[in-house]
């Protein structure tokens, strides 16, 4: 079992995990595709993997199903360092999939398979709560809002979080398809805003939460809260901007040969977790969170380089070799 984040800087991602079956062309629909290649997938698992990559301690709580893809998903994560005291199985519901549609400008479409999987039914009675009240971050989605038993399981597992003191942080990650509604979606995943001391959203998603332009920094403020410590705003290869209680700006991308996009934002938000547990005073020294950035900047456009989220995650070698240059 790995155990790792016995420490003071242990990241724990609550959340799903599962199986992307990718096409093994871009560009044609899930129709048209011959042959799909199966990924591990799933937000919240691919930061925990993603902080493992860069050197940081991290752990993953949610449930699978007890079956092959549920032990394979729990075999990488342990393969790959992540504390896994916090992971389940379920004998009566079965890993989630995914199959996702590759555009041939490397972005994506999701169709899923949860009806329900294993990892809607975690329930408050299962987590491990002293695995949460050891980090130093505590990390999730919303997707973990979608239902019950698990929306009060992530209620529970926050406010363990929130009562140690521990920083939260939230990067909604909006897939819509998974939601009853748009306008469900935008009242589950704003109905927990302001528990978060960080909080990571892509320009589409400041679109679909505003319902304004994303480029328009009035309609990224609205987001804004008093309390939060960071607000960052990702713009594709173009970067990213930040906002803070006493500082904004804008830190520029990398320009990369894209061939998949998935995974792209885990990747960032790891590396910028990694550093954020490293020191916390961060938010108070822009040139430190500048620097951050760019590293987490370079982390996300790797990232793209290749098919898959996890097997494309990179190490800081790669990206500050793709900073030097």
């Amino acid at each position: 079992m790995a155990t790792n984040g016995s420490g003071h800087d242990l990241i724990v991602c609550f959340g799903e995990m599962l199986i992307d079956f990718v096409p093994d062309v871009a560009g044609v629909s899930l129709a048209e595709s011959t042959g799909f290649l199966k990924a591990p997938g799933g937000a919240p698992a691919n930061v925990a993997v993603a902080v493992t990559k860069l050197g940081g301690h991290s752990a993953f709580v949610g449930k699978f199903g007890d079956d092959e893809f549920g032990h394979m998903l729990a075999d990488i994560l342990r393969k790959n360092n992540v504390n896994d005291e916090g992971v389940l199985f379920d004998q009566h519901a079965r890993t989630a999939l995914a199959f996702v549609t590759l555009k041939a400008n490397g972005e994506r479409e999701f169709m899923f398979y949860r009806n329900p999987s294993a990892d809607m039914l975690l329930t408050e009675a299962e987590l491990n709560l002293d695995l949460i009240r050891r980090a130093k971050i505590f990390h999730y989605g919303s997707i973990s809002l979608i239902s019950e038993p698990c929306r009060s399981a992530h209620m529970a597992a926050m406010k363990a979080a929130k009562d140690a003191g521990i920083l939260c942080s939230y990067d909604p990650n909006v897939r819509l398809p998974l939601w009853p509604s748009e306008d469900a979606a935008r009242d589950g995943i704003m109905s927990i805003w302001k528990e978060a001391d960080f909080i990571k959203v892509s320009d589409d998603e400041v679109a679909f939460l505003t319902q304004k332009d994303p480029q328009d920094e009035e309609n990224v403020l609205s987001l804004w809260y008093e309390g939060l410590k960071l607000l960052i705003v990702t713009d594709g290869e173009k970067g990213c901007r930040y906002f803070t209680k006493n500082f904004k700006g804008r830190v520029s991308g990398f320009s990369v040969k894209t061939i998949d996009t998935t995974g792209a934002g885990d990747a960032f938000v790891g590396a910028l977790l990694v550093s954020i547990a490293k020191d916390t005073t961060i938010f108070e020294n822009e040139e430190r969170l500048r620097k951050a950035l760019t590293f987490s900047n370079a982390c996300g456009a790797l990232c793209t380089t290749q098919k898959g989220a996890i097997p494309a995650l990179p190490t800081p070698a790669e990206a500050e070799k793709l900073i030097a240059n």
